[in-house]
């Protein structure tokens, strides 16, 4: 049942229209027409929207300013790598091109203000102007009075204008030092298992019913649910794996009913799916192939996702071997491992006998930045520069989930990290370059 949208100022068909397109966010959508108000009406300054990748921010923001038909300016700070394409993204929105064109080639916030303060003496604004700022977390980086200036718009410019920031990380993260105006705040939750079963049903094939497609999501979500709940990340593995689980319906073998035969032969493709979540390292058409080619051959890298062999560059194997290294061996033991002229280690004394749990049943342990860097330079086999290229490579590894920081974000001198691939997966790694990775691993001396 679909929640009703209410408003005064606006028509009941556009806002049930807006219902509609927000399955599962109308509270949401509620929330901020409440705080938007009539369109004729002054709004409060500026909202700051926060909340986890893929939980509706954009989307909702779209929808409401598209469907109300709100003067509206949209702007990826991804893509506003200066202030200067930032103001001219508002001006060009809000006045056109003519007013865009007047700013100067380095415009300072001053700038921008005058000019947009003129062009609303000729433009004066009917409603309720909003500029919406995508992945506004890109504004710490940038000047440090702009933030403070941009949240305190409205009584900058003299304008009915409403900034709204779309956020994945609090606003205690944002807030200056020196103090700032306080935005409105909203959260919008990760979606439940139950509303990603009712958005993700709507993609339903054309040629089945809707039943057996929802059938085939919450077999997906039972999988998946665990590891991922980006409905983006979902919607692409539901797609890409529904020809699979189709399979013996087309040729004829089972029926639409028989739940169990269409998850037992669907179940190994989709545990092979979920090695490669959130990487997304071969295309929909490249994955398929690779599904038809690892049925017909065999081998020792069989049954493993495509990048633990061919995606990561080489510099990144290595590291990543060095951060395995660095997870399950004690810290005493790299001396005997890494060192070529450690002199005469006694087995008695290396080996101490209260150590007698496996350190791969006890899991990965935290290694300091400088410890995985001396044994990367110990096991390449060339000599490599600490150049920011290598550094680059370790922000890659924990952006892919191979690696996991485990120190705070503001802590550069010494961050730690854990290592977060499986032995199976470090074996295949180990063997495209040549490594043998057991011989220095503790637990198999």
């Amino acid at each position: 049942m679909i929640a009703r949208l209410q408003q005064t100022g606006y028509e009941e068909d556009r806002l049930q229209r807006v219902a509609k397109l927000l399955p599962c966010r109308e509270l949401q959508a509620g929330t901020l027409l409440s705080i938007m108000g009539q369109p004729q009406q002054y709004s409060y300054p500026s909202v700051f929207i926060y909340g986890h990748r893929a939980s509706g921010k954009s989307h909702v923001m779209h929808i409401l300013l598209k469907e109300l038909e709100l003067p509206h300016a949209t702007v990826s700070c991804v893509e506003c790598v200066s202030v200067a394409l930032l103001f001219e993204q508002v001006l060009l929105s809000f006045f056109g091109c003519d007013a865009a064109s007047l700013l100067p080639r380095s415009p300072s916030l001053s700038d921008f203000v005058r000019i947009y303060r003129q062009q609303c003496l000729e433009m004066p604004a009917k409603q309720t102007r909003y500029v919406v700022m995508e992945k506004a977390e890109l504004l710490r980086d940038m000047d440090a009075n702009l933030l403070p200036a941009i949240l305190r718009l409205q009584e900058l410019v003299e304008d009915n204008v409403t900034v709204i920031f779309l956020s994945e990380i609090v606003w205690d993260k944002f807030r200056p030092n020196t103090g700032c105006f306080e935005p409105l705040l909203l959260h919008f939750p990760d979606y439940s298992k139950g509303e990603l079963q009712q958005i993700l049903s709507q993609d339903k094939h054309p040629s089945y019913s809707a039943e057996f497609y929802s059938s085939y999501i919450n077999i997906l979500l039972g999988v998946f649910y665990s590891v991922c709940r980006d409905l983006r990340e979902l919607r692409h593995l539901a797609a890409l794996n529904f020809s699979k689980f189709c399979e013996p319906l087309a040729e004829g073998k089972v029926k639409e009913s028989d739940t169990h035969k269409l998850w037992r032969n669907i179940e190994p493709h989709l545990k092979k799916a979920m090695q490669t979540v959130y990487l997304r390292e071969v295309s929909s058409l490249q994955w398929e192939q690779m599904q038809q080619v690892e049925e017909k051959e065999t081998g020792p890298l069989r049954g493993l996702s495509a990048h633990t062999h061919v995606e990561l560059p080489y510099y990144s194997k290595f590291l990543l071997i060095a951060a395995y290294l660095a997870s399950y061996n004690p810290a005493r033991t790299d001396k005997r491992f890494f060192l070529k002229h450690h002199g005469k280690i006694k087995k008695t004394n290396f080996l101490k006998k209260n150590e007698k749990t496996s350190n791969h049943l006890l899991g990965p342990k935290p290694f300091p930045l400088d410890r995985l860097l001396a044994i990367f330079y110990s096991v390449v086999d060339s000599r490599v520069a600490p150049t920011a290229s290598i550094f680059s490579q370790i922000s890659s590894l924990v952006t892919l989930q191979l690696l996991t920081q485990v120190s705070h974000d503001d802590q550069l001198d010494a961050p730690k990290y854990k290592c977060a691939v499986s032995m199976d997966f470090i074996c295949a790694i180990s063997r495209t370059v040549n490594f043998d990775i057991v011989k220095y691993l503790y637990d198999f001396l």
